[in-house]
């Protein structure tokens, strides 16, 4: 038996922005993950099963039909490493939810390459990895920035910019964030294709927003590290009226906004590809549970607390 395991992610700062060369902070959520397990079968080849998936058996390694994303990143891993494929099944748990913008594709991805390398004893190293959950990224999202890739992948916080290695950064004081999940399903793909068609329509105006982002970013950055997360609040409620003003905010992405933020929330903003998906909100001891329970009563399908360390 070999195991594999991947976490959620969240973006903290710079979202969208962060597909036209901004900078963005993302961070990984350890409560929650994706888990593989790889055990040997009797039939020849690689069997996935993947409840809430469906069942997978990837094609021959010759084979250009790619468009499976459970069975590509079986496939890159077998051609990465010149690996005739082994008799398996490999069994997927996830607690993550799919399309809601923490990173389910790239966290089920990173976990099934990991179970399929220890259980054929290679090695793989987070670089290695990281590349190919981004062809597989590609898959899902079309013109992905890396992000998702790179948080769950090194499993740290990350100052992250489109074409640059990842970039760790320490966190000086951990802090509180809740999460609120829409319940509905947010595509990446097809938030990041509006933006840029504002951006082809008002370029002038997508860059303003896109620097007034970057400004966010960077304070954000040094807020986090100088251990001053407090000061986080007013950044992300700012962060996400830029984001409304490109157009992949939704109604219920305000509504659990403001319900956070008239609990006490110190800031709050939508968290990924937006246009549905998930939400998270600045809080402290004191207001964690009173924010949890607005939420909860303005609609969310799920809460989930989480620190930042």
């Amino acid at each position: 038996m070999a195991l594999g395991s991947a976490p959620a992610k969240i973006i903290l700062f710079g979202e969208h922005a962060v597909v036209h060369g901004i900078p963005a902070l993302a961070a990984p959520v350890s409560t929650l993950r994706a888990r593989a397990e790889a055990v040997p079968a009797a039939h020849p080849g690689v069997r996935i099963y993947a409840p809430g998936f469906a069942d997978s058996l990837p094609a021959d390694l010759d084979s250009n039909v790619v468009d499976n994303a459970l069975a590509m990143i079986v496939r890159l891993v077998l051609r990465e490493f010149d690996l005739t494929a082994p008799a398996l099944d490999i069994h997927l748990q996830s607690d993550i939810p799919v399309a809601s913008g923490m990173g389910s594709g790239a966290a089920v991805a990173a976990a099934i390459a990991r179970a399929l390398c220890e259980s054929v004893g290679q090695a793989i190293d987070a670089e290695t990895l990281n590349r190919l959950v981004y062809e597989v990224e590609k898959l899902h999202h079309g013109t992905p920035s890396g992000i998702d890739n790179t948080v769950i992948v090194y499993e740290k916080p990350v100052f992250f910019i489109k074409g640059e290695g990842p970039k760790p950064f320490t966190v000086g004081k951990p802090f509180q964030l809740v999460i609120g999940d829409t319940g509905n399903p947010s595509s990446t793909r097809a938030a990041v294709a509006a933006v840029w068609a504002l951006y082809d329509q008002d370029r002038v105006g997508v860059k303003d927003r896109f620097e007034a982002i970057r400004q966010l970013v960077l304070s954000a950055r040094s807020y986090i590290e100088s251990g001053t997360p407090d000061s986080l609040g007013g950044l992300m409620t700012e962060n996400h009226a830029l984001l409304r003003e490109l157009t992949v905010s939704s109604a219920e992405l305000d509504r659990l906004v403001d319900a956070a933020l008239q609990a006490g929330a110190s800031g709050a903003k939508l968290s990924g590809g937006g246009r549905g998906g998930i939400m998270i909100a600045l809080v402290n001891d004191a207001t964690r549970d009173r924010v949890a329970k607005a939420l909860q009563d303005a609609g969310a399908a799920r809460v989930v607390t989480t620190e930042i360390r």
